[in-house]
């Protein structure tokens, strides 16, 4: 077995950032003087870290295999933990979660929710609340505008993607439809195509309406306010439901 060892540590290659067991060894000794290579190969039996095998069978680790090791051993150390928590911990961390040595009770209440970030493709209900728009475009303005031929916005208003208002204006809001129109339409993408999408919002449309009704009964700054914070939501769940199909 100590032969077996020597030759582990002595051949074993080493290319760009992973190590052999021996070079493992020699980076974490100074953090952990007890440990041994006879130590390495348990936890890696226990599954706690998994390096990868060259062609000959030698164990190559990672930078990642590296730093796993450390967070098995401190927490063996320092907190005491038993390697069913230490699997748990490392699992939880593999999944995204936040694990923390530094918490003392992190045992006993487990490992944080990290804190997902704003998708900022979203817009925020303050940003939906705003009515301002003072931008009235002409046909021949917005098509230019959206880089569309003369008949291809005649099919965008045929088909309910785009509104124009009393005066034959259309407002920032259609503009942003008609340049996502265009940019569909170069990969094949006709107005006609594009007729679920108005399905779609019209459905959620009616559903923003039937929750924000309660509001409107009581003011008109009431019912923008819960209108933009339901629309808010369903764009998120949209949004979110879209990139998670993708």
């Amino acid at each position: 077995m100590a032969d077996a060892a020597r030759s582990d540590v002595a051949r074993a290659p080493r290319a760009g950032s992973r190590r052999n067991i021996g070079a493992v060894l020699e980076t974490l000794r100074d953090e952990f003087p007890d440990v041994t290579i006879s130590k390495i190969r348990f936890l890696e039996s226990e599954g706690l870290v998994s390096p990868e095998r060259t062609p000959s069978g030698y164990r190559s680790f990672s930078d990642e295999d590296v730093e796993r090791l450390r967070f098995v051993l401190t927490a063996q150390r320092d907190r005491f933990w038993p390697l069913r928590v230490i699997r748990e911990a490392l699992d939880a961390r593999d999944r995204g979660l936040e694990v923390s040595l530094d918490d003392p009770g992190m045992q006993a209440a487990g490992p944080r929710m990290p804190q997902v970030p704003v998708d900022p493709d979203v817009p925020t209900a303050q940003e939906l609340a705003r009515t301002e728009d003072t931008l009235r475009l002409t046909r021949a303005e917005i098509g230019k505008a959206a880089g569309l031929d003369a008949a291809t916005l005649e099919a965008l208003v045929t088909y309910g993607l785009l509104t124009p208002d009393a005066d034959g204006h259309f407002d920032a809001r259609a503009l942003q439809v008609a340049r996502a129109a265009a940019g569909l339409a170069a990969y094949g993408l006709e107005p006609r195509h594009l007729r679920p999408f108005r399905t779609a919002a019209e459905r959620e449309i009616g559903l923003v309406d039937q929750i924000s009704a309660p509001a409107r009964r009581r003011s008109t700054e009431s019912a923008r306010q819960v209108t933009a914070d339901v629309l808010h939501h369903c764009l998120a769940l949209h949004t979110a439901l879209v990139k998670a199909g993708l």
